[in-house]
């Protein structure tokens, strides 16, 4: 993800740029039409990001509930094995 915001980033530098060094008082519909294209491209892009961030939280949710169980599990499992040797 951060390679494609450092190139869209990249981009905005360049067709700004370009506006500034150019003969015209302002920027062409050209440069116009390419802003908004990237500026849309951005807004997908962190879109993407806060998608991906909310699915690393569930993940990590379910990550940590299954292991409490396990834990609660493995402590369980450890007290009823105890219990059969005390009771040999």
């Amino acid at each position: 993800m951060r390679k494609y915001l450092g190139a869209t980033a990249g981009m905005f530098f360049l067709v700004g740029s370009l506006s500034f060094v150019g003969c015209s008082s302002g920027p062409s519909e050209q440069e116009l039409s390419e802003l908004e294209r990237l500026r849309a491209s951005v807004k997908s892009l962190r879109e993407q990001v806060e998608v991906k961030k909310s699915e690393k939280a569930r993940l990590e949710q379910q990550i940590a509930a299954k292991q409490a169980q396990l834990d609660a599990e493995t402590k369980e499992q450890a007290a009823t094995k105890q219990r059969m040797e005390s009771q040999k």
